[in-house]
């Protein structure tokens, strides 16, 4: 074995449990491995991507990326790496064709991806529990999706049976690559809406087309001149009784490391203590993080008013 080989996360990669097209193989951010913190490497059908978060050198990716091929087998025909510990985050391709797009499918479902044109490729992976509860709720429902991205969670409610879903964010790139992942599931687009505005300006025609049986909150941590949650996540949490339904059922989600599950269960209990707490959804397994509360956070609450 080589000195390299040594030095590889490939030891901790189950590749017998892949069974999706789109999942996290190895978690090196959630240190929980020695010396792989800066390693994080997703399946993408066809494509295996590893992101850096520091420097590794050519022949050490090489090296990553023959056995990641070796592992996946046949379907693996591109390995990429994203270099995020560089400037806007370039990709470069280590072994096989250069992939620009693919089109995967996460538990039936199909999403667009693009890599290389932004920093993400168009779907969270963390939270892929979450689209899968989103799903089981939504037969017969109106779904409000905030800070919606590429409409992940409008897809999954369609899948589910929604009778309307209203996607609002403020990149209509993003709902644009939205409308397709719609279209690549044969969706019935009279029963979505993309709105492409900030949200904290537009309440008004938010509530036009409410009152809403789910609202999805998933803001980004920081966007400069947009959002900055910690600030920011009062405002929406104030907004829910003008925005849904007597009993209908509200997700909060965070993605700031530096914020606990308990800064939700603050600002809810001071700013719509109506919400009342039902359940906390985790991510897949392979997102373990050495520090608890540092991952994904996900509560769900329903609104009941007195």
């Amino acid at each position: 074995m080589s000195e390299i080989e040594k030095k590889l996360p490939i030891e901790f990669i189950d590749f017998t449990a892949v069974t999706t097209d789109a999942s996290r193989l190895f978690h090196g951010r959630g240190h929980c491995y020695a010396d792989f913190e800066h390693i994080n490497i997703d399946w993408l059908k066809p494509v295996a991507l590893i992101t850096l978060y520091r420097e590794e050198s050519t022949e050490y990716l090489q090296v990553l990326a023959a056995q990641l091929q070796a592992g996946l087998g046949d379907e693996c025909q591109t390995v990429l790496a994203q270099f995020r510990c560089r400037e806007r985050a370039p990709i470069e391709c280590i072994v096989g064709e250069p992939c620009h797009k693919t089109v995967i499918q996460e538990h039936g479902l199909n999403y667009n991806l693009e890599f290389g044109r932004a920093q993400n490729t168009g779907l969270f992976l963390d939270m892929a529990n979450g689209r899968q509860w989103v799903k089981a709720q939504s037969e017969g429902a109106s779904v409000l999706n905030l800070f919606a991205y590429t409409c992940a969670f409008s897809v999954a409610a369609l899948a589910g049976g929604a009778e309307k879903v209203v996607n609002v964010d403020l990149s209509r790139t993003s709902l644009t690559v939205g409308r397709d992942n719609h279209h690549s599931n044969r969706h019935d687009l009279k029963k979505v809406k993309f709105e492409g505005v900030d949200i904290f300006k537009s309440y008004g025609r938010l509530k036009k087309h409410g009152p809403y049986d789910l609202l999805i909150s998933d803001p980004p941590s920081f966007q400069k001149g947009s959002v900055d949650i910690k600030r920011d996540y009062s405002k929406i949490i104030k907004r829910i009784p003008q925005l849904v339904k007597p009993g209908g059922q509200v997700m909060l989600c965070l993605n700031a490391p530096e914020l606990g599950e308990q800064f939700l269960f603050d600002n809810v209990a001071e700013h719509c203590p109506e919400c009342v707490f039902q359940q906390q959804l985790t991510p897949p397994a392979v997102f373990k993080e050495a520090e608890a509360g540092k991952g994904l956070k996900v509560l769900i609450f329903t609104y009941q008013p007195a």
